[in-house]
């Protein structure tokens, strides 16, 4: 198992945070030698027709205060960022680093949100960041092109002629996007007013929409003047914003004079953006690509972070509730958050009224962080005067109540922007909770001794777990001590062993496989829970005790291929147990399905059901292992069915309630999710509600029940059950028509 613990660093070696002053001097120097090596070549002067002087019109004392305060600037923001990268050092380690096998994946993720592809999820959200970031981009570019350009000698400029008039329609064209996109912004945030923006709006924001504009506006007066002070030359024509605005100003008495004004004022708007650029959360223009960049990771998407073998290990304390708990990328995450509030606008926790917001997670975490650095540096945004963080310790800003709320549904992970990691906070707090303060919720109290000493959640006895094969023929149910013979072990699942609704899956899916032909059997009593629900509540101990039973068990039988009906239990073999030392070739039972149908092995050419049928997504199969596509492609081959799909479905598929170990807490604030959701998917009108995973199955046919909706008006099925329904009522159909066509005595 990896030992996730500290380890002590020479004090002596570069660390980021120097290497981030080191470039802002390197930057600063440049721009700075930039100003004075045009001092001393005053032949480098494009005499061409076409073209435009740098600085024209700007006495030399302005260019002066311009080189001279720049650098500095320049030098003072890299110093404050440094410090927030110095706060990220202070978080244990974490293996980020770029390999040959992760390169790909990391450039993938960087472009997904470089490209405002993450963004664009939310269309106008989306569209109005990109006016903003690409044109900003392109007005930097071009901004640096002219710098470049006044460098050269004359034989290397290139900036005149037909050059330069496409340099300035593509300068205006960014221009006016970017003003469009700043508008926009501004009416979004003080207009339409959403509640995720509404509800974190601060003067901030107000100061970086302000600037942004100022830098916009005065950028066009100060090309509009210029042009005038040319004479409005033809050829600026090509400055499709700028050279109409001349026309308006041409008869304006000194022009050059509101020429210069206006130059003084689009650069003190740089150097006020330049100032407020690390310590507002503007700064999420560095550390939300370098957040995108730095995501891929050396664990499955549906793993947890692994921690030492709690029986051997020397360490004193478990799980993350102070700044230093965290890991070094967890500390750079709440610096780039761009709070825009789309893990609150999915949260189920949230958005059933709980006191869980997955935004107020990460922002609380880095108040903590900043407030108790040192040197000590601004929060992730502006805080209340009355916020007074006394320790370092982020439950002196969240409450038990925010961490114990969350269904692990991975909602806000899916679908933040910059590949913010929320959810493995929030569980590595459990971890503290649980096992060093044991401060969790009265009733998980009784699944953990239930889990500790009957193996299983529901505190059912071992020997009852292969009851439901008893009304079944030619179902092995081998006892765990001898090698298994068969190709593949059906890992059951403690709700399809001891839940009445569940059995009925299990039932469905062992016929299923049986009228494959497929080899299999089952462990029954030797099969223990996988410890999920221990280990997303943060006990440790117990999935420990647990799952190293169980590797062991199936180690020693030589196990190979396991099918499993619970997404849980699935996420938990397959992306967790090899942190154990148990490897295996792990498949859903939608997968396996799938695979059948595909290979003919199950018949559906009379497998028909006139339904509606909608599906819901287990967060654990879609979200947390990507498995969209195989349930629906299984009821997707039915005859006579109706697909729809929920509004939330897929990727923004809303949890039914009862993942990250809720399934055994009351939830006792606000709507239950599970009502919530039920009441979604009887909106569209569906006559059967059907999941592949059990607890849904559970959660959503007592949402549908409570409803007031009755089993004969909307049915709510696994696809295992939904599936077998379909082939044995075409089997009847066909079955019938022969019954009624044979001769009678």
């Amino acid at each position: 198992m990896e030992n996730t613990s500290t380890e002590p660093t020479g004090g002596r070696r570069i660390k980021p945070n120097h290497v981030v002053v080191a470039l802002g001097v390197a930057i600063g120097l440049f721009t700075l030698a930039s100003g004075i090596v045009p001092l001393f070549e005053h032949h480098w002067i494009d005499r061409s027709g076409i073209q435009r002087e740098v600085f024209d019109g700007i006495p030399g004392p302005f260019k002066l205060v311009f080189y001279t305060v720049i650098p500095v600037i320049l030098v003072y923001g890299a110093v404050l960022f440094s410090y927030r990268v110095k706060n990220w050092g202070r978080g244990a380690p974490d293996r980020r680093a770029t390999t040959k096998d992760n390169i790909g994946r990391r450039l993938k993720d960087f472009r997904a949100g470089a490209y405002m592809q993450t963004l664009l999820r939310d269309p106008a959200a989306g569209i109005m960041h990109s006016l903003i970031y690409f044109s900003f981009l392109v007005l930097l570019a071009v901004t640096t092109v002219l710098e470049i350009n006044h460098q050269l000698p004359v034989s290397a400029k290139f900036l005149h002629g037909g050059v330069y008039e496409g340099y300035s329609f593509v300068g205006d064209v960014a221009g006016l996007a970017f003003l469009a996109g700043i508008v926009w912004a501004i009416m979004r945030r003080y207009v339409q007013r959403p509640y995720r923006i509404r509800i974190k709006t601060k003067p901030e924001h107000a100061l970086i929409l302000g600037t942004f504009l100022a830098i916009g506006v005065t950028g066009f007066l100060t090309e509009m003047f210029r042009i005038t002070e040319m004479g409005r030359p033809a050829f600026e024509k090509w400055s499709v914003v700028g050279y109409p605005l001349s026309g308006l100003v041409k008869n304006v008495h000194n022009v050059a004079g509101w020429h210069q004004a206006m130059w003084v004022l689009h650069v003190v708007a740089f150097i006020l953006l330049l100032a407020i650029l690390p310590t507002t959360m503007l700064r999420h223009m560095f550390t939300s690509p370098l957040n995108m960049y730095l995501h891929d990771r050396d664990r499955p998407k549906g793993a947890m972070k692994p921690m030492p073998n709690l029986m051997e290990t020397e360490l004193e304390s478990f799980g993350a509730s102070t700044i230093e708990d965290f890991t070094w990328k967890q500390l750079l995450d709440t610096d780039a958050c761009t709070m825009c509030g789309r893990c609150t606008s999915v949260c189920p926790a949230h958005g059933t009224g709980k006191p869980l917001d997955p935004r107020e997670i990460v922002l609380k975490t880095g108040e903590v962080m900043a407030a108790t650095g040192h040197p000590e540096v601004t929060p992730p945004i502006g805080t209340v005067p009355d916020i007074v963080i006394s320790a370092d310790s982020v439950f002196d800003r969240i409450t038990a109540e925010e961490v114990w709320a969350c269904t692990s549904c991975k909602a806000c992970d899916e679908i933040c922007p910059v590949n913010i990691e929320i959810l493995d906070k929030i569980l590595d707090m459990r971890r503290y909770l649980s096992l060093m303060e044991s401060n969790f919720p009265t009733e998980l109290g009784a699944a953990y001794r239930s889990m500790e000493n009957s193996g299983n959640p529901w505190g059912m006895s071992q020997a009852e777990r292969g009851d439901w094969a008893d009304k079944l023929d030619g179902i092995e149910v081998v006892d765990g001590s001898a090698v298994l013979d068969h190709e593949y072990l059906y890992w059951v699942g403690c709700a399809g062993s001891f839940d009445d609704k569940n059995k009925r899956v299990t039932q469905a899916m062992a016929q299923l496989l049986q009228r494959a032909d497929i080899d299999f059997a089952v462990l029954g009593p030797a099969e223990n829970c996988t410890g999920d629900p221990a280990r997303r509540s943060g006990n440790e101990y117990i999935f420990q005790m647990l799952a190293m039973q169980n590797v062991e068990t199936l180690n020693g039988m030589g196990v190979k291929k396991i099918i499993t009906q619970c997404p849980h239990c699935f996420n938990t073999l397959k992306n967790e147990y090899p942190q154990l030392g148990g490897h295996y070739e792990v498949v859903h039972h939608s997968q396996f399905l799938e695979q059948l149908i595909a290979e003919g092995k199950l018949d559906l050419s009379t497998a028909r059901l006139e339904e509606r049928v909608v599906y819901h997504d287990s967060c654990y199969l879609g979200r947390h292992n990507d498995i969209y596509a195989a349930p629906r492609n299984v009821i997707g081959r039915l005859g006579g069915i109706e697909i729809v799909e929920a509004p939330r479905n897929g990727t923004k598929g809303r949890c039914c309630g009862a993942g990250g170990a809720r399934m055994w807490m009351e939830e006792t604030i606000g709507t239950k999710v599970n009502d919530d959701r039920a009441v979604e998917l009887l909106n569209t009108g569906a006559t059967r509600v059907t999941t592949a995973c059990p607890f849904c199955y559970i959660m959503l046919d007592d949402g549908v029940k409570g409803a007031g909706v009755e089993p004969d008006e909307v049915k709510v099925t696994d696809i295992a059950m939904t599936l077998l329904e379909a082939i044995e009522n075409g089997e009847r159909r066909i079955s019938i028509p022969a019954a009624d066509s044979a001769p009678r005595s």
